[in-house]
């Protein structure tokens, strides 16, 4: 597949790693000639330096057979007018957009995407998909990464290994016997910094950090027995009243029950603009950081607390000091990934990382196949992905123990017409059953040809 991707930031270089990984034609578009170098030195894929929304530019990235084009330069206009060229110029079949202005993004506007006005197949919101993870934070705050699937009735769940947690030490394979009812499976371990899938005799050890998928109705089941206490979060405390703050606190005023929000926005003309759109969240204008303010939100008597500002330090700090003012659960925005390490050290239970949300959405939408979700772990370590099992799959009608994964590949749920089931050595996959994988990065090209991927099925 012949891919041209706009823009070299983070998101762009990382759906770049993603693609020319996987042994696909990708070229990088930037105005920036130093980040197309970045791309061109560290990635297997081509660089053009220049304006994307310009014809002659895309004309030289290839744009004449090009199969797809992401946009996700830093500027909505760009990302739009892209698409519009290289649909009326080039006839390019699929466009993916990244637009972050909420105007583009309202409902009543959606129209505006059709292929005879503005021709943009899948728009992408970062702000929306952030919102969306800090409220998956909220709804388990005793785990520090989780996502949905499987409509719903899986979620993965990141879960830290502390000494109280009842199961150090013990064989993974002895789960399945002491909990025989328990529909988890544990797919993913972090280990002195590195991820890999483990084995049935593999035993968790204090500081691991592991990743476990959950029937929803045993979430917190599987919680209580890593050792998590379940509470409820029903005084939230957001630091940050930007377009992701305002979304998250939009949501939490949506719930039936009520919880009882603050906001702390350092900007006066979003304070005043989140203080007009919110019902019954209380604004506060001011530093998000003064222990006098905090102190006044309440923030000893909160549940949790998230600061999400666009800047990581001031996220840091504020989950640290809401900390040490006795607020149980924090969860910080963090846009550098090498900043992660210090999550633990200083005591943030959990945090978002906006350039993985984003990824995890485009590569959702790129994935060839029957695809229905894609999560990446880490820093683009590893995926998660969903998807239905075709009859061309070489794993249709096979035992899980007869396929042939890869090491770093283990199947962490699947789904039999309505029902979700915990996955067993000795259990069919048939045609139609739709299958979530936990796959280390290296290894997400033999998952799609276990998928048996081809273009017929775009």
């Amino acid at each position: 597949m012949k891919v041209i991707i706009c823009g070299a930031g983070q998101v762009g270089w990382q759906i770049a790693r993603h693609l020319s990984g996987e042994r696909n034609d990708v070229t990088v578009v930037d105005s920036n000639p130093d980040l197309v170098r970045r791309a061109t030195d560290s990635l297997d894929v081509q660089g053009i330096a220049g304006f994307a929304s310009y014809p002659d530019v895309l004309q030289r990235a290839g744009a004449r057979d090009a199969d797809m084009i992401i946009a996700a330069t830093h500027s909505d206009e760009v990302n739009m007018v892209t698409c519009q060229v290289a649909h009326s110029v080039f006839g390019i079949s699929r466009k993916i957009a990244r637009l972050r202005s909420q105007s583009y993004l309202d409902a009543i506007y959606s129209d505006l995407y059709r292929r005879d006005h503005m021709p943009i197949d899948v728009v992408i919101s970062p702000e929306r998909e952030v919102a969306a993870a800090a409220l998956q934070r909220l709804a388990a705050p005793a785990a520090f990464d989780t996502e949905v699937f499987m409509d719903g009735q899986s979620h993965l769940l990141g879960i830290s290994i502390a000494e109280d947690c009842p199961i150090v030490n013990t064989p993974l394979r002895q789960l399945t016997d002491l909990f025989s009812t328990l529909r988890a499976t544990v797919v993913g371990v972090r280990r002195e910094g590195t991820l890999f899938a483990p084995e049935a005799e593999d035993q968790l050890f204090v500081g691991d950090d592991c990743y476990v998928f959950s029937h929803v109705e045993d979430i917190n089941r599987t919680l209580e027995i890593f050792g998590k206490k379940i509470s409820k979060q029903e005084r939230v405390v957001l630091v940050g009243g930007g377009n992701v703050g305002l979304a998250v606190a939009h949501s939490l005023e949506g719930r039936a029950q009520r919880v009882r929000t603050k906001v702390i926005e350092r900007s006066r003309e979003c304070a005043e603009r989140a203080a007009e759109s919110l019902e019954r969240t209380i604004v506060l204008h001011g530093d998000g950081l003064d222990a006098a303010l905090l102190a006044e939100a309440g923030i000893s008597r909160a549940d949790a607390m998230l600061s999400v500002t666009d800047d990581d330090k001031v996220n840091m700090l504020a989950c640290v000091r809401a900390k040490a003012e006795g607020c149980p659960y924090v969860v910080a925005l963090i846009n550098d990934p090498t900043l992660v390490p210090l999550m633990t050290p200083l005591g943030i239970d959990a945090y978002i990382n906006p350039r993985a949300t984003t990824v995890s959405s485009i590569l959702r939408h790129i994935r060839h196949g029957r695809v229905r979700a894609v999560y990446s772990i880490g820093d683009a370590e590893a995926e998660v992905i969903e998807a239905e099992v075709l009859s061309t799959s070489p794993m249709a009608g096979k035992r899980i123990s007869e396929i042939d994964f890869p090491e770093g590949v283990l199947v962490g749920a699947v789904r039999k017409g309505d029902k979700v089931v915990r996955p067993l050595g000795k259990m069919r996959i048939d045609e139609g059953d739709v299958i979530a994988l936990f796959a280390l990065a290296e290894d997400v090209p033999e998952v799609e040809r276990l998928m048996q991927v081809s273009i017929d099925f775009f």
